[in-house]
């Protein structure tokens, strides 16, 4: 193989700066440096190189980010107002509430759980419309509150974080039905009169919730639950789907007919939307939910989309790298290369420090054959200096801080540093 060189921090520098304070006598001053030549074997990518690289990731980006805001901006208005009484959208109830408005039944939107608990009484129907997104503090606080209160609750879809809670006793048993017209196969006056609706998921009870009114049954579960409040004359209906009260779902089947008697058992109606600014939810448990809970399910799809993305991405640019090609060794490699190699490497971890060092360490080498000292002593000051001092009229602490001195600051002084070392070396080897 090639001999290899100690690395020359001047090959990948610019112009030396200044010299440094405590070099040697004008003997050892080294020549003006000459401009350096351009360099063809640069390894630092142009940015036409960086952009051809980089540009099929950039575009994906791009798309990814289109893609988001599109979804994002059709998304945002697709249920906007979704089971609000004041939304004629498809996914609003504002339908419902006309009808109601048109047989004496006022309805009147809440959207705090005091307000709901307030609301309660033996005239009033209190509607919950996302029953889910109540915190296990609030579902106790309004349960409470309807339990003795003589009137009517219907609970819209509620799933298994809130139905235990909100109507002891129930379960939710299967996932919605796609199936919009069920029978009602019950004895409940409202069911029998609407005839087949779009009641959704379905439900089990306890055999001990004695008077309950199961219907609208779904691979063996009910889909709609009456459950008599044990005093007084109030209920409770779990509802498996919100398709009877939305706009777009009212016209279809019975379910205009079961919504208006469902809702219009008593003279007022109180819509319950929970919002996020209800105080009621900032005074809920620590444990009630995890923080897994709290991140809306959109960014958590987000997420799982753009870890998809960066494993095909990183499959595609392990692919362009191609198949492994065996070479044969040992490979003869320039000298020139290897020092220019090791050099840039310094250069790119500011390692000025391990560059002055193998600078020191190389001149030290060559120089103590010349002087007459073994080379394991070559590396101490108190054998090495004396032996170097007869040679040349240059002072001890020259020599020692520019043999065994403090690493360089910048990298002109590392380049004045390997100036030095040359011209101490040549005065040597002339002497």
């Amino acid at each position: 193989m090639t001999e290899q060189h100690t690395p020359n921090p001047r090959h990948d520098s610019g112009a030396p700066g200044d010299r440094p304070t405590g070099t040697p006598s004008a003997t050892l001053t080294a020549p003006p440096t000459p401009e350096p030549a351009p360099d063809d074997t640069s390894a630092t990518p142009t940015a036409r190189q960086v952009w051809t690289r980089t540009r099929g990731i950039a575009l994906a980006l791009v798309l990814l980010l289109i893609a988001g805001v599109t979804i994002a901006a059709i998304r945002s208005g697709e249920k906007h107002g979704t089971l609000d009484p004041r939304s004629a959208d498809q996914y609003g109830s504002r339908a419902v509430a006309a009808l109601l408005a048109d047989r004496g039944v006022d309805t009147r939107l809440v959207t705090t759980t005091a307000e709901a608990r307030a609301a309660t009484g033996p005239d009033t129907t209190l509607l919950v419309a996302v029953p889910d997104l109540l915190t296990a503090h609030q579902q106790d606080q309004l349960q409470a509150a309807t339990a003795d209160s003589g009137g009517r609750t219907l609970l819209v879809a509620p799933g298994a974080a809130s139905v235990d809670r909100l109507a002891p006793g129930v379960t939710a048993d299967t996932e919605p039905t796609s199936d919009s017209a069920l029978a009602p196969s019950c004895d409940l006056p409202a069911a029998r009169t609407a005839g087949k609706a779009g009641t959704g998921g379905g439900y089990r009870y306890e055999t001990t919730l004695t008077d309950t009114d199961s219907c609208y049954p779904s691979a063996g579960a009910p889909t709609l639950l009456r459950l008599p409040a044990a005093t007084g004359h109030g209920d409770t209906v779990v509802l498996g789907s919100p398709d009877i009260l939305l706009n777009d779902h009212l016209d279809e089947q019975g379910n205009a007919s079961l919504a208006l008697q469902l809702l219009g058992t008593r003279t007022h109606v109180v819509w319950y939307l929970p919002s996020l600014s209800d105080d009621a939810a900032a005074t809920r448990s620590e444990n009630d939910r995890s923080f897994i809970d709290l991140i809306p399910r959109g960014w958590l799809w987000g997420t799982l989309q753009l870890f998809i993305a960066a494993a095909l991405a990183a499959l595609w640019r392990a692919r362009r790298m191609g198949p492994l090609v065996a070479e044969r060794l040992p490979v003869a490699i320039r000298a020139s290369e290897t020092v220019e190699g090791r050099a840039r490497l310094y250069r790119k971890a500011n390692a000025r420090d391990r560059a002055a060092t193998a600078l020191r360490i190389s001149t030290r080498t060559r120089l103590a054959p010349l002087i007459g000292v073994p080379p394991s002593q070559a590396h101490t000051p108190e054998t090495f200096l004396p032996a170097l001092a007869r040679q040349l009229p240059t002072p001890d602490q020259d020599l020692h801080t520019l043999l065994f001195g403090p690493p360089p600051a910048t990298d002109a002084a590392l380049i004045a540093l390997a100036d030095h070392l040359d011209a101490l070396e040549r005065e040597v080897r002339h002497s």
